[in-house]
This record gives C-alpha cells, sequence and structure tokens, in this order.
C-alpha cells in the first residue's frame, strides 16, 4: 500500500507542501488525506490524535506513524535530487526540530493565511487524494 500523509487542508502552508510534494516526488508513492475529511479525522483519532488540532503533520510508513518535524524529513526521502538532500537534517536533534516546527506550526495561518475550502485535486491527481 501507498504512504499516506495526513495535512491541514484548509492551511495554506500546508496546501502549498502538499502541491510540493507531488511536484518533486521520484515515485508517485504518497497519497493524501485532509485532516477536515472525514477519513482523515477518523485516522486522526485511530491514532490518539486530536482532528482538531491541526498543528501536526502525519506520515503513515510502513506500518508506523510519524509526527510533525519527523514526518516531514521522512516525506523528503521521497523526493528527487537535490530535493532529497533535506532528509539530512534528521540529524539535527529531534527536541529542536520539533520546536521550530511548533513555532510555524502555531502561527502558519497568520504568516501564510487560510481557505475556507479544503484544496481540489486536478482530476488527474484525485485518486491520490482519500476524500471518504
Amino acid at each position: 500500500m501507498d504512504d499516506l500523509v495526513v495535512f491541514d487542508g484548509v492551511c495554506n502552508l500546508c496546501t502549498a507542501s502538499v502541491t510540493f510534494i507531488l511536484r518533486h516526488e521520484a515515485e508517485a508513492r504518497l497519497r493524501f488525506v485532509s485532516l477536515q475529511s472525514p477519513a482523515g479525522s477518523r485516522l486522526m483519532r485511530e491514532l490518539g490524535l486530536d482532528p482538531e488540532d491541526a498543528r501536526t503533520f502525519v506520515l503513515l510508513a510502513g506500518g508506523k506513524a510519524f509526527l510533525r518535524s519527523e514526518a516531514a524529513l521522512r516525506v523528503c526521502g521521497y523526493f528527487r535530487w537535490p530535493w532529497r538532500a533535506l532528509a539530512a537534517l534528521r540529524v539535527v536533534p529531534r527536541p529542536i526540530r520539533d520546536r521550530a516546527y511548533d513555532l510555524v506550526a502555531r502561527h502558519r495561518y497568520r504568516w501564510f493565511g487560510r481557505t475556507e475550502a479544503c484544496l481540489l485535486p486536478t482530476p488527474e491527481l484525485r485518486a491520490r487524494f482519500i476524500e471518504a
């Protein structure tokens, strides 16, 4: 099964990140679900996470859930070069990475804005997104 990214579908930074991932993936292996969707909300609860708290980025890969900076840097491993090299930032201790991640997450709506509706994928990409 493909690996899955759970993202905040109304956050401009988050939807731009999904667009970036789609553009730079080496292979089309990742699928996406907005945490505002029924499937995303259910998945967050199954992981023991609050679906109302949209401040975390989740990657499900290899039967494991990765959160926050760890999820973001593991996603970099799916990219083509040179973007794949960003995964090397995992050498930075997780508490430091997560502190920076939390700062951006806390202010993302103010700094990058938000929309009232989730990202609508193009017909070509619709199969990569889980909605129900």
